[in-house]
């Protein structure tokens, strides 16, 4: 299996096979940020075109100088913006949030709903560092790259989320003591 800059060293070529893989690799990543950022289904697939599009535009002449995640975020969250901006539909944060799956536990009273309400109590950008940490599994410095912030303020916002997350009763108990 090739590696993203072989790809990516490829498709400057010319090679459209190449192009493709990366797609085929990224596709669902891309689909799932994006319907987390717009709340729907549809918007979310013509993000996913819009972001594989511009990725086109790119080529020849491509640099990948971090992980493609890293360089994919912040397109799809400003695509997924402007599309949510155009088309003036706003997802409530219950309905983006309620499409997460959460951790398995025992069968207790924790429920999605609950889970989904925690989330949404906490401050954005500390919502949105903990869902790319744990949801889309990107490092803290794939975080900071991607968000263009200092590693410290990245450190902080997840320390402050999880804190938050710990001492919420709702979930509590996702955490060993």
């Amino acid at each position: 299996m090739n590696s993203d800059q072989e790809l990516i060293e490829l498709a400057n070529q010319g090679d459209c096979e190449a192009f493709g893989i990366l797609y085929h690799r990224y596709r669902d990543w891309v689909h799932r940020l994006a319907w987390r950022f717009t709340g729907n289904r549809q918007d979310a697939l013509d993000v996913l075109q819009e972001t594989f599009t511009y990725l086109l535009g790119k080529f020849p002449g491509f640099e990948l100088t971090a992980a493609m995640t890293t360089f994919l975020y912040p397109v799809v969250k400003h695509i997924s913006f402007t599309i949510r901006r155009k088309n003036r539909r706003f997802a409530s944060e219950n309905q983006v949030l309620s499409e997460l799956v959460a951790p398995a536990l025992q069968e207790t009273e924790h429920s999605r709903a609950e889970l989904a309400a925690v989330l949404a109590a906490l401050a954005e950008n500390q919502r949105e560092i903990l869902l790319m940490r744990f949801v889309d599994d990107m490092s803290l410095r794939q975080i900071a790259d991607a968000l263009k912030i200092p590693m410290g303020t990245v450190k902080s916002r997840l320390h402050h989320a999880l804190k938050a997350l710990r001492n919420d009763r709702r979930t509590r108990d996702y955490f060993l003591e």
